[in-house]
């Protein structure tokens, strides 16, 4: 990564959005703590495809305190709040304090992305209230529609039917992983399920995937011939029609598979499948393949 940005380091550029914010009537203060204004967005939470009942109960299960008798509207989010005792805090307008968990990414996004993105990703448990707010937030102080272009949510990962998550202490770190498994191994199972899809980790499952690893190695290795060449159009074709389509990486490991199947057959017969080689590494480095395992 070009850069490695830190919340505590862009305390400044949060409290510019934050009096921005003020000053536009899109957030109040109250006691030392400022809140946005949900009903000053028409089209907050348009993301979550929710009615306010459902977003409500979302919001507070995931820590948005619709109970805070401050807000004007339960669905109201904190920029700023005054700081508890032992918690980090900060200079800013309305006193002592720390942000809210929102206006951290918008500061860090605009600060470092620009006022508008091509692509945003995240799990899938940021549909709201996270990046919503993010949404809502952003769009007022720079003026610009969308925020996002394109919004990339990832399932959740589950381990032994409990999501992975560090509070769970659960966690399979990619280190461990990439020691036990190797790199491409690792990468085709975690590509073998779209990336909007739940999916259930299972370490004893990874080993059998090495077997499509290598067979593209062997694929790629194979001889080529001189003889008739091995046309490979047509799966080229479904694979980027594959990539096009939300990134559908299952189907597109599985036009992989059969190139390296074709070529091999092909290299036996004394063909020329040169060409079909090169276009096979050339789309598994795009899935970022080493073809090294």
């Amino acid at each position: 990564p070009t850069y490695f940005p830190r919340a505590s380091e862009e305390i400044g550029t949060m409290l510019l959005i934050i009096e921005r914010l003020i000053a536009l009537d899109h957030a109040y203060v109250v006691e030392g703590n400022v809140y946005f204004s949900v009903r000053s967005d028409p089209d907050f939470g348009k993301m979550a495809r929710m009615g306010y009942d459902e977003l409500l109960v979302t919001a507070n299960q995931r820590g948005n305190n619709p109970g805070d008798s401050r807000k004007r509207d339960p669905l109201d989010f904190v920029l700023w709040q005054t700081g508890k005792p032992g918690d980090p805090t900060w200079e800013s307008p309305w006193g002592l304090g720390r942000p809210g968990w929102h206006i951290e990414c918008s500061a860090m996004a605009t600060r470092y992305l620009g006022e508008q993105i091509d692509i945003h990703g995240g799990g899938a448990d940021l549909i709201f209230p996270h990046h919503p707010c993010e949404i809502a937030q952003t769009e007022p102080v720079t003026g610009k529609r969308p925020f996002v272009q394109i919004w990339m949510h990832a399932g959740l990962v589950w381990l032994d039917g409990e999501k992975m998550s560090k509070s769970l202490g659960n966690l399979v770190f990619a280190r461990d992983a990439l020691r036990e498994h190797g790199a491409d191994t690792l990468r085709w199972y975690l590509l073998s399920e779209h990336y909007r899809e739940e999916f259930d980790y299972q370490p004893a499952e990874i080993a059998r995937h090495g077997e499509a690893v290598q067979l593209m190695c062997a694929a790629l290795a194979a001889s080529s011939g001189a003889d008739m060449p091995l046309h490979h159009e047509v799966q080229c074709s479904e694979f980027a029609a594959a990539m096009a389509d939300d990134l559908n990486t299952p189907t597109a490991l599985a036009v992989l598979h059969i190139m390296a199947g074709n070529i091999l057959r092909a290299a036996a017969d004394g063909r020329d499948v040169s060409a079909c080689q090169a276009a096979l590494r050339e789309r598994a480095g795009a899935l970022g393949f080493t073809l090294s395992d």
